[in-house]
């Protein structure tokens, strides 16, 4: 059988991204969740603050609020009228004496600064205290709604919330949020070769049998993108065994995402199976790792499933996911960011031999603030994703030269 895939034309990576977001629909389903547990969600509706974020003047320093026009000179000595700790309102300050004041304090009534506790001395029992420094007006005091005003958007629609969009909805009293429905993905292995970890020892692996990583690193990143994931395990190189499954995930999933087994060789039943089942779309993009790329759509009562097929190599497999379904599954969330901006770095490594793809190299930063090549670039080299921290984005037709500059893709963004 003529192998067609090969004879396909190279898509530029942008141009297929540019088509694989065009078939995402954000989802429009949403739910209430507390604010405890939505790290990771996509905000489905602004908030908006309704109070003041201080809700009043407050003290930032443990010390002694005053009206820093009577402390005139070094040395002013001053009656002590009140104690005020944090969470309680003192009394108007009386003319001419200092309030011990604590930090996060609402600061009183006729006083606009703070001297610092250690700008002062104590004197006897504490009833009077000596200023050792002339204060500024608004020395030391937060004022208030200097972090959030009343009214403001503080987190906007399509925001995936991290930890610290998560303290600032609960710093305006925001106890629930609305977000997305999280994407449903149905995890699919084919390959007769591929065994499970614990299944076979070792020592005791048949020729040609090898464990299946793709799945591990796979799940975890559907999980990391905020997806609920079923596992569907490795599916037999049958062909009505991929027709039953692929039917049973398309009836209650988003999207069907397989590694491996998009081709035309005799035992590759995952790409007749999804024609027969709806259309697919085989692309051979212009980039390395990840040629192979399949999109298509399962049609099933009411709508259809989203299909997308990665390379069986564990490095191109990471490495597409990260690029092409990684956006997809935030746009379906409804996101409003999908790409993660490029670093311009040092390259501390020589890659004379120009590509002619657009290439997405294993690289690390040092600690002189450029970036070292990891020594195997094959696909096949699990190991060079492990050790990396970043993608080196690299044109095609171009070498590299130590000291030139590249564009640097932290993969710790890309996680997220």
């Amino acid at each position: 059988m003529p192998d067609t895939i090969r004879r396909l034309p190279l898509i530029p990576l942008d141009e297929a991204l540019r088509r694989l977001l065009g078939r995402a629909e954000p989802l429009t389903e949403t739910e209430v969740v507390s604010t405890f547990d939505a790290d990771g969600r996509v905000l489905a509706q602004p908030v908006v603050s309704e109070v003041l974020v201080p809700p009043h003047d407050n003290s930032s320093m443990d010390g002694y609020a005053v009206r820093a026009a009577t402390v005139i000179a070094p040395g002013v000595e001053m009656a002590v009228s009140q104690r005020i700790p944090a969470g309680r309102i003192g009394e108007p300050l009386a003319p001419g004496s200092a309030a011990r004041i604590f930090t996060g304090a609402p600061m009183p009534v006729g006083a606009d600064a703070v001297v610092a506790q250690e700008d002062t001395e104590p004197l006897g029992d504490g009833a009077r205290v000596r200023i050792n420094v002339v204060p500024a007006s608004g020395q030391w005091v937060r004022k208030a709604g200097e972090d959030v005003m009343r009214g403001t958007v503080v987190l906007r629609r399509g925001e995936r919330l991290s930890p610290a969009s998560l303290g600032l909805a609960a710093g305006i009293g925001v106890a629930e949020l609305k977000v997305t429905r999280r994407p449903r993905v149905a995890l699919f292995s084919t390959g007769d070769e591929l065994v499970m970890p614990g299944a076979i020892r070792p020592t005791q692996m048949p020729p040609g049998a090898i464990y299946n990583s793709n799945r591990f690193f796979l799940a975890a990143l559907l999980r990391r993108m905020g997806c609920e994931v079923q596992d569907y395990g490795s599916v037999p190189d049958r062909r009505n065994a991929t027709l039953l499954a692929l039917r049973a995930a398309a009836r209650e999933h988003d999207l069907i995402l397989t590694s491996g087994g998009i081709s035309v060789g005799e035992e590759d039943h995952v790409k007749p199976v999804v024609e027969q089942m709806g259309t697919l779309d085989l692309w051979q993009i212009a980039m390395k790792p990840g040629k192979p790329f399949a999109y298509g759509r399962i049609a099933r009562s009411g709508g259809a499933a989203h299909f997308m097929g990665l390379p069986g190599n564990p490095v191109s497999s990471f490495v597409t996911f990260l690029l092409l379904v990684r956006p997809f599954l935030l746009k379906l969330q409804g996101a409003s960011r999908l790409d993660v901006p490029a670093l311009t770095l040092r390259a501390d490594f020589d890659w004379p031999k120009p590509g002619q793809r657009r290439e997405f190299l294993r690289a690390r930063r040092n600690t002189t603030g450029g970036v070292e090549l990891f020594a195997n670039q094959s696909s096949g080299v699990l190991t060079s994703v492990y050790w990396a921290d970043g993608l080196i984005d690299h044109p095609a037709g171009r070498g590299i030269a130590r000291g030139d500059t590249v564009r640097f893709l932290p993969i710790v963004e890309l996680l997220t």
